[in-house]
């Protein structure tokens, strides 16, 4: 069996094991209250530090820091005081502590762009699209979001503002309400689920000190008698170029989801017309 065919199957293995994982970390785990008035600044304001200009924002951008380039399981906030060249406690006339930072941090790397060309062309299809592309670069920016559990989230601005911006482009697809936030949903589940199988993947090849080429060459012998023993003759049977490198899954899924998504909106519409009409007929 070739490299390329055992490497997609176990790819195929992890991203189903992968999307049940667990993050180690969980958005609002700290005084939500506060949480909110750090995010919108409505609480009051820190009495002057010891260290000249240590603001909010300077220790929210050192923790990103920290975690992107030591990973989640180093973020302390002795580690960001230490970054910021400060004592521990200063930190704590800012904020009560690494679970409001850690929420603050979500809300600051999702901050979305002010350039409306970066939703797409104005359509909805195209809108989602650029969503999707856009939510992948960001974990591959920030692999440590991945590993923080945001079924609950403390909403800030950069995530209202999101969802005002992706909502005000699929409107026009003529959903319900429910239906548009599944839209964005299905999504956004779709490239989470991609994203941590792309970031596991490097991190093994970084823990292991195996690259990829070496892990499957290690399994290429016993992996070719298999394929040579009529066990598996589908597998055995497929083309060289099958999961080549030239193949881009991640947006074939993307483009398979909103093709799905235009063949129900385009049904909705569709019916919605039909019900005029009968409505017409019968006036």
């Amino acid at each position: 069996m070739t490299r390329g065919k055992s490497a997609t199957a176990g790819g195929a293995a992890g991203a189903t094991a992968a999307g049940t994982a667990v993050g180690t970390e969980t958005s609002g785990s700290g005084d939500i209250v506060r949480t909110q008035q750090l995010l919108w600044d409505t609480g009051p304001r820190p009495s002057r530090g010891p260290k000249p200009g240590l603001t909010l924002d300077r220790i929210v951008e050192a923790a990103i820091r920290v975690a992107d380039t030591e990973g989640l399981h180093a973020l302390s906030m002795r580690r960001v005081a230490t970054e910021l060249g400060t004592g521990t406690m200063s930190l704590y006339r800012y904020l009560p502590g690494k679970g409001e930072l850690l929420d603050l941090m979500l809300d600051r790397v999702q901050r979305p762009s002010e350039n409306p060309s970066d939703l797409g062309d104005g359509g909805w299809r195209s809108a989602l699209e650029a969503m999707g592309r856009a939510t992948l670069a960001l974990y591959r920016r920030h692999p440590w979001l991945l590993q923080v559990n945001q079924s609950r989230p403390v909403l800030g601005p950069s995530a209202l503002d999101g969802m005002e911006k992706i909502l005000s482009r699929i409107k026009s697809m003529g959903l319900t309400d429910p239906e548009l936030i599944s839209a964005v949903v299905a999504v956004d589940g779709y490239v989470v689920g991609a994203a941590r199988t792309q970031v596991y993947a490097e991190e093994a090849e970084h823990r292991t000190g195996l690259t990829d080429t070496e892990f499957w060459q290690a399994q290429a012998p016993l992996l070719e008698e298999l394929m040579l023993s009529g066990r598996y003759p589908l597998l055995a049977g497929l083309s060289e170029d099958s999961f080549g490198s030239d193949f881009d899954h991640f947006e074939f899924g993307l483009q398979r989801i909103l093709d799905g998504l235009e063949v129900f909106v385009n049904r909705r519409r569709e019916g919605g017309a039909k019900t005029g009409n009968a409505e017409a007929g019968r006036g």
